[in-house]
């Protein structure tokens, strides 16, 4: 029993960040919202289309994992917006909130002592709850850490909160 708390406590911290890199929350705090659609040098993607790749990834993977009749979206064009599509305030906000709720969605099930992580998935018995929660943590912290980079080209974190790169 000891184990599998203290692994259910690990994988809620991997999802949120911490040890090693920074939490969604964090990269998201204060953004500014006239510069979502700004694209750092040599990218086609802002930084709204990286937020919103994470919003869909995230919620395809919960999805996978609750709804045996949820079919993922085309890979790899139903990931992302088009490099030309924009967004406003409340597409921001909308790709925000719907982010960090599947992620406490995805925190619910990781917490749930009823949920076996290692069972085979009933609809998809070649998976498994942890695999999706660790690739899940795996993209969000990799999107996270791009999204944070990309905040500090754009010189886009407020004052006296610049990302530290090392």
């Amino acid at each position: 029993m000891q184990a599998d708390s203290t692994l259910r406590k690990e994988l809620l911290t991997l999802l949120r960040g911490g040890h090693a890199h920074m939490s969604p929350d964090e990269v998201l705090a204060d953004f500014p919202l006239d510069q979502m659609n700004a694209k750092p040098p040599n990218s086609p993607y802002s930084c709204w289309h990286i937020l919103e790749h994470m919003r869909i990834t995230l919620w395809d993977i919960v999805e996978f994992i609750r709804n045996p009749e949820h079919i993922s979206p085309e890979y790899p064009e139903g990931y992302r917006p088009r490099p030309e599509a924009m967004t406003d305030a409340m597409g921001w906000r909308s790709s925000s909130e719907w982010l960090l709720g599947d992620l406490a969605a995805l925190e619910r099930m990781v917490r749930d002592p009823r949920i076996d992580l290692f069972a085979p998935i009933p609809h998809a018995p070649d998976y498994t709850v942890f695999r999706e929660v660790l690739t899940a943590a795996d993209h969000m912290a990799y999107h996270t850490g791009e999204l944070a980079m990309m905040r500090q080209v754009l010189n886009l974190w407020p004052k006296g909160s610049e990302y530290l790169t090392g």
